[in-house]
């Protein structure tokens, strides 16, 4: 969060390759496991450059998963905790970065027709991302035996039905405690940037996923357009096709 050449703070402050926004500016989130494996959030409305907390969190907290995110609101949808990601559930973190071209207007009322009504009951803020993650939610919970991979895949398939022509920017992340799941995906736009790395010697034994480089190693390498990762700590990096 603090020590690379290219750190949280400085991706809020100046991020190098968002495609609309110049700041993220509109809050920020951290979450992780515990030493009993369960999922911990601490989130703040403020932008990360002016939390004096971090620096203390920062240099306290231990864990072996983390997940971190900067906000830059999207136009129209609120700032505030309950909108500040990552969110989580049971054993669940969730981060999206992107947007969905007019959400309220066509997306939402679509989600509300198919979502459960417990999962919806679930829903604290009214952003996009947390909407994807109740959709995602929704489709584990319909199906046991569906596999993370998988109720992403479906996911995007169930969302650019409603989408349409709609433009939608799509990268998620999701984790269970043990592996890492990410998207680069878009539809009807071009895909936010995404990349990872095993190797990087600042990181020694570390598997990362950023939006944009840590550092300036040449070991950060891309993840393809239209793809999911999945990082697990005892197998090699899996590219799958969506």
């Amino acid at each position: 969060m603090l020590r690379p050449v290219h750190n949280m703070v400085a991706q809020a402050r100046a991020p190098q390759e968002t495609c609309y926004t110049k700041v993220n500016a509109d809050g920020y989130g951290i979450g992780w496991y515990d030493v009993e494996g369960a999922p911990a959030l601490y989130r703040s409305a403020l932008p990360m450059w002016a939390d004096s907390n971090l620096p203390y969190l920062a240099r306290s907290l231990e864990s072996d998963v983390w997940l971190a995110n900067v906000r830059s609101a999207t136009d129209g949808l609120s700032t505030g905790i309950d909108n500040t990601q990552p969110f989580l559930h049971e054993d669940l973190l969730f981060m999206h970065n992107g947007f969905i071209r007019q959400f309220r207007e066509v997306v939402r009322p679509a989600l509300h027709r198919f979502l459960a009504p417990d999962i919806q009951a679930d829903i604290r803020g009214d952003t996009d991302s947390e909407y994807l993650f109740a959709l995602l939610r929704h489709l584990l919970t319909q199906d046991e035996e569906l596999s993370i991979e998988e109720a992403m895949a479906t996911l995007f398939e169930v969302l650019g039905q409603w989408l349409d022509e709609l433009p939608a920017m799509l990268n998620l992340l999701v984790c269970d405690g043990e592996s890492l799941y990410a998207a680069r995906h878009a539809v009807n736009e071009v895909c936010p940037s995404l990349y990872y790395t095993t190797d990087d010697e600042a990181f020694p034994g570390a598997q990362l996923i950023a939006s944009e480089r840590l550092t300036d190693s040449d070991y950060w390498t891309a993840v393809p357009e239209h793809a999911l990762l999945v990082l697990h700590p005892e197998s090699p990096p899996e590219l799958l096709e969506l």
